[in-house]
């Protein structure tokens, strides 16, 4: 699109009219995710309330798949760190037998000077 160089000019530059332009959007877009995420929230809500007849009903199907989403992910961190606290006792264990053979080594090169 050719624009004519008065209404070119209107601005003080050479770049095409003020309305031609392409508006930046400004925000933020973590402010955007969550309200992305809440739309779809409602979404789901919405369509859950349709399906089973009833808001309630709905609610208590997502209250469940959240329920069991929170057990396995509760699951999975206790399970870790039983994981974490067997490895963290077995590595102990190892420098206090490293500790204890290095002060016997000690003894004996002090017991022959």
């Amino acid at each position: 699109m050719r624009f004519s160089e008065p209404v070119r000019m209107a601005d003080g530059a050479d770049h095409s009219p003020v309305w031609a332009r392409t508006k930046h959007r400004r925000g933020n877009p973590v402010v955007s995710l969550l309200i992305t995420l809440l739309a779809l929230f409602g979404v789901l809500t919405a369509a859950l309330g349709i399906k089973e007849q009833s808001l309630a009903e709905g609610g208590a199907m997502m209250d469940g798949w959240i329920a069991k989403g929170v057990s396995v992910v509760k699951g999975e961190a206790a399970k870790g760190a039983d994981e974490a606290g067997d490895a963290a006792k077995g590595a102990a264990e190892k420098t206090g037998d490293a500790a204890q053979a290095g002060v016997a080594a000690a003894t004996e090169e002090l017991k022959k000077q």
